[in-house]
């Protein structure tokens, strides 16, 4: 039997230990990502050939180009399984399988992991409590929502990724203008009623509709503040089986149900209300989470979610039975920031429980690991202390997310 082919799509630097674990399980691996990144440091032993878009845009234009590319492929060359590595290519991954009839995620479910009018359309017709919001389609029902939902709103992109594009508005005449600066693009984002209150994220993966791995933990700065407010990026792994991890895993456990995931990766994250201390779902999609958080979650269960996802996929492509490895019970914090050193000194930061240091310029950032969750949370706060004294900076939010 030959070897199964896997396309993996990525216009970021991204995935490197899917792509490994991948070619580690016999496939063979195919990597179509942006021409600016051919240089980068990929794990090239595990990739059997590259492959270039010029536009990373998912415009029927570059849809266009990409079914042309693929067609052209598959003359000589059969795809088993397309893999999107990032948020912004679960589109083209599923346009391509869709014209192509490979199995996996088909357009219509791929819109509830990426446009957050969909899901937060689907969430609301399965009972499973979103903040009140409204698309920007029709003038009559933007002043009927503004004029019935108490302020603030936040006006956010319906495909962007992270905080990125996000805007804060106290006032209907706020809010008009800047549905009137979007112009034409309007139809392209959303309001939201703007609820204050803590974020928590899902790292999970699903395999054959049921959650198979999922682990809860919570920003100690939400991404929107550490977005807008130059803050230093921190999230701590819940304790297992605490009233907050059930809550959460119980809606998140909804919400694959619903949005129809059958087998992958995923990054879900839901906010507690200040006001009511109810969860309410933000956004979901279908990849491991971004800002390093999987290694987070690697080094508090043990579980590597690309890896996994990796081999679930593979599982799934042979009609083979997928099982996780044993999954491990400790915890384990992140914090990240901007540095305004481009090769920051870390070595202060010694404390036997830190497993990881971030190696970018410009940036400073470190993961702790132990079984005393009050332990991670007073090295995440001393941390956080002085990182912001001795090697903070900041920088306006970008048009599109950093990874």
């Amino acid at each position: 039997m030959r070897p199964l082919t896997f396309l993996c799509v990525t216009c970021y630097h991204k995935g490197q230990d899917f792509l490994s674990a991948c070619k580690a399980a016999g496939n063979t691996v195919y990597l179509l990502t942006a021409k600016n990144l051919e240089h980068a440091e990929w794990p090239r032993h595990a990739i059997d050939e590259f492959f270039y878009m010029d536009s990373d845009e998912n415009t029927p234009e570059n849809f266009a180009n990409l079914e042309q590319g693929l067609a052209w492929l598959m003359r000589s060359k059969k795809i088993d399984r397309i893999v999107a590595l990032d948020d912004f290519d679960v589109e083209k991954a599923a346009f391509l399988r869709e014209t192509f009839r490979i199995p996996g995620m088909g357009q219509t479910t791929a819109r509830y992991f990426r446009d957050k009018l969909a899901m937060r359309m689907k969430a609301a017709e399965a009972g499973i409590p979103v903040p009140p919001f409204s698309p920007l389609f029709n003038d009559e029902e933007i002043t009927h929502y503004a004029t019935t939902v108490p302020g603030p709103w936040v006006v956010k992109p319906r495909a962007e990724a992270s905080a990125t594009g996000i805007k804060k508005v106290h006032t209907l005449e706020e809010l008009w203008q800047v549905v009137h600066s979007l112009g034409d693009k309007r139809h392209e984002y959303l309001v939201e009623q703007f609820k204050p209150g803590a974020v928590y994220h899902a790292d999970a993966i699903t395999v054959d509709g049921k959650v198979d791995f999922c682990r809860v933990s919570k920003y100690l700065n939400t991404p929107f503040e550490v977005a807008h407010g130059g803050g230093i990026f921190r999230s701590a792994t819940l304790p297992l089986g605490s009233d907050d991890d059930k809550a959460v895993q119980k809606l998140h456990a909804k919400v694959m149900d619903a949005f129809g995931m059958q087998f992958s990766a995923s990054h879900t994250e839901f906010i507690k209300s200040n006001d009511d201390g109810q969860f309410y779902f933000l956004e979901t999609s279908s990849r491991v989470g971004g800002a390093h958080l999987a290694e987070m979650v690697e080094y508090a269960s043990g579980i590597n979610l690309w890896a996994e996802w990796a081999r679930l996929e593979t599982a799934m492509a042979k009609k083979q039975p997928y099982e996780a490895p044993q999954v491990k019970e400790d915890h384990a914090g992140i914090v990240v920031s901007l540095s305004r050193f481009q090769h920051p000194d870390s070595s202060g930061f010694n404390d036997p429980e830190i497993v990881w240091r971030l190696r970018k310029k410009h940036h400073i950032g470190m993961i702790v690991r132990s079984s005393d969750r009050d332990r991670i949370h007073a090295l995440l706060d001393d941390y956080a202390g002085r990182i912001h004294r001795d090697f903070h900076a900041s920088a306006p939010v970008p048009d599109k997310p950093m990874d």
